[in-house]
Order: structure tokens, then sequence, then C-alpha cells
């Protein structure tokens, strides 16, 4: 098929790059002109593993090509997917105008019938928005469907190339067919192509963004009462993990999530449930208790010291909000971060993928960074654990001991062994355990 892909953030771009994979040929479209320039170089703005290196295998043979114009993209396409940002506002809602600006665009050349696919996630009555916008700019037949992704960050090219499901909401046995064969080549292991109306399309990947925020809140609660009365939050996680009702994904406390989905998707939930005169209980416990866990690791640090913060070093591994990602949206290291800046520590910071986009989006030249996790150690009154990359988790702990002013260790994901460190002779804390 002829694709184009209108956006090439985080979603459209592991779209576009995995349609081509595929065999179709895929248009990427963006406005941001810097962006298209550095894709057509090979340049990609994002660190997902294998996306670089497929993307520069499908611009050479020529399925998947990049452009800011939509007369370019869209002509004789067959499918339009919409994959530009949709923003929160302060009250919690998804900002709408670069979906159906897009969708405005598309209706104004298509020269024939096309599927335009909501790929972005979008509350429940984006589609009917979507088909209203372009019904006044075209004259063409076309239909609107809902195709929410998902895709975990640092693991987005097997989920899209292998999913557990593709759930797709059409209105029409055209449009249906239509994605049933743009999508027959990732299910051909029995995945299933969920077909639904496009409502529950839309509302499915929020309400499954929404319940796993929900485990990693109820578990983060559950590790805070399990320091309270001595429990382990690890051997309370195994022990209900193994009960096939429940399972043991998204089970492990820490200090919070964060990302460009899980707040998001809880605040877009929570305020289309305002607008149907609904009161979302537990989603609104979920958010606060998320916030509130974002700051157990500074209380630790702060407890320990005795307040007394002021002129002392504190290194931190970890700034992305998880590992194999460069994204700090919503980020918990942002907000440990800060507070220990604010209360006068000095901070020098380690993350392999994530060092520039926090220089440049969240705090700047405030503290010292290095992708070498040694060289942050020197001095160091305290290591704070907060994003769990793998090179983090066995680390020389002599070699570290010997680095550091204090062998203190806060173990924001409770990655470290306790009874080894303890010999070793550091001072640990974990979140629960």
């Amino acid at each position: 098929m002829r694709i184009a892909v209108i956006g090439t953030g985080y979603v459209g771009l592991v779209a576009g790059t995995c349609f081509a994979e595929s065999g179709n040929n895929v248009v990427c479209l963006d406005i941001d002109e810097e962006k298209i320039r550095k894709l057509k170089a090979g340049v990609v703005p994002i660190y997902e593993p294998g996306l670089e290196e497929l993307l520069k295998r499908n611009v050479a043979d020529g399925r998947l090509t990049f452009t800011t114009n939509y007369a370019d993209a869209i002509p004789n396409a067959q499918v339009a997917f919409i994959a530009v940002g949709t923003p929160p506002g302060e009250d919690g809602s998804a900002d709408l105008r670069y979906v159906l600006s897009a969708a405005r665009e598309v209706a104004k050349h298509m020269n024939g019938y096309m599927v335009i696919v909501d790929k972005s996630t979008v509350p429940v009555g984006t589609a009917r928005k979507v088909m209203a916008a372009m019904k006044d700019a075209t004259k063409h037949p076309f239909d609107v469907v809902s195709n929410p992704e998902f895709l975990k960050e640092g693991a987005a090219i097997d989920d899209f190339m292998k999913p557990d499901r593709v759930v797709i909401g059409a209105g029409s046995q055209r449009a249906s067919e239509v994605m049933e064969e743009l999508y027959g080549p990732f299910v051909r292991t029995g995945k299933p192509i969920l077909m639904m109306d496009i409502e529950s399309a839309e509302l499915t990947k929020y309400a499954a963004n929404a319940m796993l925020a929900t485990r990693i809140s109820f578990m983060n609660e559950i590790a805070n009462i399990c320091s309270r009365v001595g429990a382990n939050v690890d051997m309370v996680r195994k022990g209900i993990g193994s009960d096939d009702r429940i399972g043991s994904r998204f089970l492990f406390a820490g200090v919070g999530y964060g990302g460009s989905c899980f707040p998001k998707d809880v605040k877009a939930v929570i305020k289309t449930s305002e607008e149907h005169d609904y009161d979302f209980k537990i989603l609104k416990a979920v958010e606060a208790v998320n916030e509130r866990q974002k700051s157990v690791l500074f209380d630790l640090v702060k407890k320990h010291f005795h307040g007394d913060l002021k002129g002392r070093k504190f290194a931190v591994w970890g700034l992305a909000f998880k590992p194999n990602t460069d994204d700090m949206r919503e980020a918990p290291a942002v907000v440990v971060i800060e507070a220990l800046l604010a209360a006068g520590a000095k901070v020098a910071a380690c993350d392999p993928e994530a060092i520039e986009e926090c220089k440049k989006r969240h705090l700047g030249d405030r503290m010292e960074y290095s992708k070498r996790p040694m060289d942050v150690l020197t001095g160091a009154d305290a290591l704070l654990l907060v994003t769990e990359w793998n090179e983090f988790r066995r680390p020389d702990f002599e070699q570290i001991k010997t680095l550091m002013k204090h062998p203190v260790i806060f173990d924001g994901r409770n990655v470290y062994p306790r009874k080894t460190l303890e010999k070793l002779g550091f001072t640990y804390y974990g979140i629960g355990c």
C-alpha cells in the first residue's frame, strides 16, 4: 500500500518505519523542517533500540521517504495515519488542534477514497470531530478509523512488529478490510485483530494505560506500608504475582511512573469522566499517589542526613523515566533532583541516553553530567539510583565505596541486594524493602 504518516514523533516514526519494513511505500510528513532534514540524512531524533538501523535500510531501499509538504504525501495514498501530538491542557484534557489541523490538510489534498487513521492517543469522540472537520474540506469519500498504539518505549519495534493485539475501531466494512490487509503481516502468529466500534477503540488505549498505572500506584502504596510494618515489598510482589489472576507484570515498587503516556492518559480519563458527570475516584487516587511517590526518595535522603543537605554532593544514576529511552517527560528524576538542588545540595548525574534531553528541556547546567557512572561518584555523600538501566545493575561496589565520601545508597528501584551491601559496609535504603 501507499501510506502517509502525519507526524514524525515517537509513534509516527516507529509506525511509518515498521510499515515500510513490511513492504509498503510510506511517506512520513512533519511541519518541522529541521526534523525532516535530519531524517532525510538518516539522523533519528529519538533514541529507540533498533529504529535507526530499520529506518536507514528502508530509506535506502526507497520504501520510506520524508517531506514537509502534504501535496507530496497525500495524493494517491490509500491510508493516512494521523500521529501528531495531543498535549494535555492544564485541566487534563487532550489538545486536539494538531489532530484536526492535520485532518483538514489531508482532506484538502486527497484525490480519492482514503482511510484516515487516528493513531495518536485521543479521547472518545475524536473520530467524530475528525469526520466533521474533513467533510468541510473535501468531496471525496473517506472513512475515519481509530487504531490506538500500544508501544513501550525501549521495545517499540518488537511491540509493533509482533503485537499482542491490534485494536481497530471502524464504521464501515470497506475500512475494516483495508486495515486487516495492512496489519495482516504483523499477526501471522495468530495474535488477534480486534474489530470494534470507534468509541470503544478510542477508550481501550486509555483504559489499558490507566489499569497499568493503577497497578504501579497500588504497589507503591503497599511498599509504603511495608516500610512501616517491617515487611518486604519484593516478597509481597512475588506472593501476589504468582496468582495467575493477578500476574507478575507492573508490580514493581519504585519512585513512581513517568513518560509520555501514563500521566497524560490518566489525566485524560479523569477529564473525560468529568465531562460526562462521573467522578472517577480510583484514578484520582492513582494520580495523587504517583505524585507523592516521586518525593519518597528525597524524603529518605532528607531523613538520613537529618535535613542537613546544603553543600552535600549527591550522585544520581538515571535521568530518563525508564531504561532504553531518552524520554524525560514526567520523569521522577526531575522531581528528586529539583528537591535536592532546592535544599542547597550539589548533584552529579549519569544517564546513558538522556543527558542532552535533560540539559535542553529540564535541568540545564545546574548540575554536573557524565555518561560514565563512576565519574559522578567521587566525593559523593550518597548515591541515588532512579532509573534501572542495565549498566547500573551490577556495578563494582568495592570501587564505589572507595570513591564516595559516605557509603550510602538510596535505591529507588529495589535493584540492589540489601544484605550484600550491608556486609560491604554500605547503608542501604530501598522502597518498601
